[in-house]
């Protein structure tokens, strides 16, 4: 049985770029965001050292997951998102950067931050005013209030709103 409980989210914005940004050289690479495939599972496993289990994410009916790919480049998936859209907002459930994206080695930064301004720009097509909501863990709350413009309603719940939501996508997306 599935449990509903929440760990909250962990991710960690590193830098806020204008696409992605090798680590080493400094070059951007513009990205784009396609749906996950169940032919994609295969890469983003466990057995990959992905922490979650994305065939759950992707088997759930209300939940879409997006893979960010390098532009040219779709078959090495940097970075995934598992979204809902609510009545009112998108709700983040996951949001997990690529094994060689992540710790002090990484490859690329600004794959979390790209994710996020695509969750809001979501939320602005579905009519939703750029509202974004997720449970952050605890010791990341003021992490996403400075990086992201998020505030914290109460608990661990956290809220993009319109004006960070244009920030974040106007960072990502300002050609698209």
């Amino acid at each position: 049985m599935k449990s509903n409980k929440e760990t909250g989210l962990g991710f960690i914005i590193d830098k806020l770029t204008n696409s992605i940004e090798n680590v080493v050289t400094g070059d951007s690479f513009a990205t784009e965001i396609s749906v996950l495939t169940k032919y994609d599972l295969n890469t983003v496993s466990k057995k990959n050292r992905w922490l979650f289990n994305w065939k759950s994410e992707l088997s759930d009916p209300k939940r879409d997951v997006y893979k960010l790919t390098i532009v040219n480049n779709p078959s090495v998936i940097q970075g995934l998102i598992s979204l809902e859209v609510k009545t009112d907002h998108v709700y983040m459930h996951l949001v997990e950067s690529a094994p060689f994206n992540k710790s002090a080695s990484k490859m690329y930064s600004g794959v979390a931050g790209n994710l996020v301004a695509f969750a809001c720009k979501l939320s602005f097509q579905r009519g939703h005013d750029g509202n974004v909501s997720f449970i952050s863990k605890s010791q990341l709350i003021e992490h996403y209030e400075k990086t992201l413009g998020a505030f914290h309603f109460g608990g661990r719940i956290m809220i993009i709103e319109t004006q960070a939501a244009h920030k974040l996508i106007n960072k990502y997306f300002q050609n698209q």
